[in-house]
């Protein structure tokens, strides 16, 4: 199943398991997709620990359509990232506060 139909299918409960460049696989809760400059993002939860990241803390990743079958790349760039959260926040109704301004 293409990575955007998964992302998408609302009837989905099941954890998005990635496999990174080594071969490790990491598994995740989704917590929203978030349409944003012409780009679909992904807000994910890591189930498993992942070093640098916090148990409350979710990962961007964004959806790769010039690879086939589709990819989920993390996001890199910390502002758009931080957009994604303040989008994020917004459709829930809170404010997004990083702590960066």
């Amino acid at each position: 199943m293409d990575i955007l139909d998964v992302l998408l299918d609302e009837d989905n409960k099941d954890p998005i398991v990635l496999t990174d460049r080594s071969g490790k696989t990491f598994s995740f809760e989704q917590i929203a997709v978030i349409p944003y400059n012409d780009k679909i993002y992904a807000v994910l939860h890591p189930i498993d620990k992942i070093e640098g990241v916090g148990e409350d803390e979710a990962v961007v990743f964004y959806v790769d359509e010039t690879r086939e079958p589709k990819a989920i790349c993390v996001e890199t760039d910390e502002p758009t990232a931080r957009a994604i959260f303040t989008e994020y926040y917004r459709l829930i109704g809170k404010k997004f506060e990083d702590g960066n301004g």
